[in-house]
């Protein structure tokens, strides 16, 4: 038997994002990503977004970063892969009586031509692409050169970062895709968009989940957090061996001192600018 023979299969990335699509679908993320608005707020004033300007949000989900920009006046596109998270965006804008374009769109293979926005943001969205490659190949490709990237991704070591891998003692990612919160450092950065920056400026923020108790906080997720949802789905009667792991981890992280859960988790602000 030859190496070839034994070399494990290369993942099928289309098949994998296929899961990731119908995971993003399941429960409501748009109950979770609402709470995420001020992460959207930040990022535009750290790329010193400018009235008028064309902007997209790449993996926008139910429209954060997108109303974010539509309230500085920006001319602004939402793309997600998921069609129900736009429907809720647009829902947003309208109730807020924002002006702003929806298009449904795969992050790694984007429907705009080269150079088209002065601005592209994600915030916790394109951190989930399986070709990680392709679509920062992406994000470059379809900003103006000397426009800006901002990106929002959970570092590793972050609550988030921490969940994504106590889920995958339970249930192991793909063999031969990349960690997501490899976006949320400074290193992956840099490989995934180096080559075509001539500038990168990352920060580490915090964001904080406040809900009433940990186990609230799992309840929502475990109902509307897609990859939670069917992480549980999936384990069926081993469901509680997880819930059991989660929960220690919110403990670990937790800093209400029992006056409802305050629960930070660290994220990776980056502003890239396009050479």
């Amino acid at each position: 038997m030859t190496l070839l023979d034994t070399a494990p299969a290369a993942p099928s990335l289309a098949a994998i994002k296929s899961k990731q699509q119908a995971a993003w679908s399941a429960g409501n993320y748009a109950i979770v990503g609402t709470t995420l608005q001020i992460v959207g707020e930040t990022l535009c004033e750290a790329i010193d977004l400018r009235a008028g300007q064309a902007v997209l949000d790449v993996a926008a989900g139910n429209g954060n970063a997108a109303l974010a920009a539509a309230r500085r006046w920006a001319v602004v596109t939402a793309s997600d892969y998921v069609p129900a998270l736009l429907d809720q965006a647009r829902a947003r804008a309208a109730a807020d009586g924002l002006e702003m374009t929806l298009r449904e769109a795969d992050a790694e293979d984007l429907p705009f031509a080269d150079a088209s926005f002065d601005a592209v943001l994600s915030t916790f969205g394109v951190m989930f692409t399986p070709d990680q490659e392709k679509a920062a190949s992406e994000l470059l490709r379809v900003t103006r050169p000397g426009g800006k990237i901002g990106l929002a991704s959970w570092t590793p070591e972050s609550f988030i970062g921490r969940l994504f891998r106590t889920i995958g003692a339970h249930i192991p990612p793909a063999p031969g895709v990349k960690s997501p919160a490899l976006w949320g450092t400074e290193q992956r950065l840099l490989e995934l968009l180096g080559a075509g920056a001539k500038d990168i400026v990352a920060s580490r923020r915090q964001f904080v989940f406040r809900y009433l108790s940990a186990e609230h906080w799992l309840e929502v997720f475990r109902t509307f957090y897609g990859p939670l949802n069917r992480a549980f789905a999936a384990l069926g009667e081993r469901g509680p061996e997880l819930e059991r792991d989660v929960l220690a981890l919110i403990a670990e992280f937790d800093r209400g001192a029992g006056k409802g859960l305050v629960l930070p988790s660290e994220y990776l602000e980056a502003v890239i600018v396009r050479k």
